[in-house]
């Protein structure tokens, strides 16, 4: 059977086992999505470049896949698209393979995850909190295991919020550097489609694929060392218990791998972020669906979520004057806040201010989602990028910072977030090995070769009877030889990945190399040896495969 089979079979394996009916809005038959698989690997058969190939994602409800409903989250609404949106038709021809399209806030209106008559999206580590929005569904998708990637929207943290919440990265790209057509606006002056990932590699390999190649080019600058700015506490307000000890850990974090760290005035962040839902801006979400909620709240369409409908219908009679004088003191606040950033490579913040229950949100609607956007809102206004990775845990639950720059430094963000996430180490000396069939796993991980060296001598090499070939390690002291390894580096979240997915006999050890240090590697089960090659004699996998 082939390995993307297998990977889409394991996945809607993994749909009916997590029970979380809610995550999605449409789901591609299975059947359709294996023979999909199928092409794809007959695609790699034939010599084909596909960098994702058998990578699996989800799309946001708000965003065209061709074959399925584009319903915003509001059935009443849905259209049938023609295409897949630009970016959907980016990945899905790097070879990614899409699944279905995601619940959300309705209309991409809210941070919660619960503005939605598919349901509330319960947070993927404690069913009790909310997901976060609007990208809800793509989030804890991602989160659960179900898909690799998946694509959301950011207006005013959609894109940002969920990955705190549910401890994965969420990129939102510079404001153009990802097409927005095929998609359902929110506010389409600030909207911005995001990518969702387990790690920083994999959301940045997505994100190459979705970007146009028109942008100006990315902004880079050579460490020297990074440059970070931090408000004072008192700025960033309540917190949740435990949030700011947190956040401060990362400020840590980011100074003991040699960042200078800075202080800046947020205060034209804060008033800037109040201002996209209690000024005039607002009104450009009336603009993209207003005359439709009209329409449907005079039918009486139960379809719609009160809260939605809310919102937008109540900025259908702003008046134009007030957005023009908004205009004017945000470009004030925006001249401020780049002000602030002078020389910073960044700014690092607490993604959220705090992680609310689904029945605190039920109490408070409105009051519990404006408290969410108190660090997001003002990002798109400004024209920045950001990057959101975890940071840790409070209390066992995730916690997530984010960084952001100037319109451009998507790739400088990335660079500074990778100093958060953990890394490790992994010996490999089979089909992980540099061009043999599995390394497309590591590259897909981030990780990069360290060195290429061998084993101490005191293991034997069997050749397994596996699809694809695969060779078995195993430790037996005296006796053994010398076996040529590869070692990479890679990040620890990775690492993990690995090992959940990891197929029997395989298994995950210690693996004493040529210079007597111990890295993680793969080895095998002695009691998969039985019908075994001992192959130890060849010295290296590739050797053995020459000689095949």
């Amino acid at each position: 059977m082939s390995t993307t089979v297998t990977r889409v079979r394991a996945a809607y394996d993994r749909i009916e086992a997590v029970d979380r009916p809610e995550i999605w809005i449409d789901l591609r038959p299975r059947e359709e999505v294996e023979r999909e698989a199928r092409t794809i690997d007959e695609r790699l058969a034939k010599g084909e470049q596909l960098p994702l190939a058998g990578r699996l994602f989800a799309a946001k409800g708000n965003i065209d896949v061709a074959g399925l409903p584009t319903t915003a989250g509001c059935p009443s609404y849905a259209y049938h698209p023609e295409a897949d949106a630009p970016v959907v038709a980016g990945l899905r021809a790097a070879g990614a393979i899409v699944l279905g399209t995601t619940n959300l806030d309705q209309f991409a209106t809210g941070l919660v995850g619960t503005r939605s008559p598919h349901g509330a999206v319960r947070n993927a580590y404690d069913p009790a909190r909310v997901s976060g929005g609007s990208s809800s569904g793509s989030a804890v998708a991602v989160a659960l295991g179900i898909v690799d990637l998946a694509l959301g929207t950011d207006t005013a943290g959609s894109g940002r919020v969920p990955a705190a919440f549910n401890g994965i990265v969420g990129l939102k790209p510079t404001r153009g550097l990802v097409p927005t057509a095929g998609v359902v606006p929110a506010c389409a002056s600030i909207d911005c489609v995001t990518v969702f990932a387990r790690t920083l590699p994999e959301a940045e390999q997505a994100l190459s694929h979705m970007a146009t190649g028109t942008a100006p080019a990315l902004l880079g600058r050579r460490p020297g060392p990074w440059r970070i700015a931090v408000p004072a506490r008192e700025q960033l307000g309540e917190l949740d218990e435990g949030w700011a000890q947190a956040y401060e850990a990362a400020v840590e974090q980011l100074a003991a791998a040699g960042a200078t760290i800075r202080e800046l005035d947020l205060s034209p962040f804060n008033e800037a972020a109040a201002m996209l839902y209690e000024g005039a801006f607002v009104a450009e979400r009336y603009t993209a669906v207003g005359a439709f909620v009209d329409k449907a709240t005079a039918a009486d369409d139960d379809s719609l979520d009160p809260t939605v409908a809310g919102i937008i219908t109540r900025a259908r009679d702003l008046p134009a004057h007030q957005l023009y004088a908004d205009m004017d003191r945000l470009a004030v606040l925006r001249t401020r806040a780049l002000a602030e950033l002078a020389d910073a490579d960044a700014l690092l913040l607490p993604t959220a201010p705090g992680h609310p229950t689904l029945a605190e949100v039920a109490a408070d609607p409105l009051g519990a989602n404006a408290r969410l956007g108190r660090f997001t809102n003002s990002t798109n206004l400004f024209d920045l990028a950001a990057a959101a990775v975890p940071a840790g845990e409070v209390n066992g639950l995730p916690f997530g910072v984010m960084l952001i720059g100037p319109a451009y430094t998507d790739e400088r963000l990335a660079r500074i977030a990778s100093l958060l996430q953990p890394e490790t180490r992994l010996a490999v000396v089979g089909a992980h090995l540099t061009g043999q069939p599995l390394n497309p796993q590591l590259l897909a991980l981030g990780a990069r070769l360290d060195r290429t060296t061998t084993t101490a001598p005191v293991y034997r090499l069997h050749a397994l009877r596996t699809t694809p070939p695969k060779p078995g390690l195993v430790h037996v002291g005296e006796g053994g030889a010398a076996i040529e390894a590869e070692v990479w580096r890679l990040p620890a979240q990775g690492l993990g990945r690995l090992l959940t997915a990891l197929p029997r006999p395989m298994t995950l050890g210690s693996v004493r190399l040529a210079d007597g240090t111990e890295v993680p590697g793969f080895l095998c089960e002695p009691s998969a040896l039985t019908d075994a090659e001992d192959i130890t004699s060849f010295g290296r996998w590739r050797s053995y495969l020459n000689a095949e």
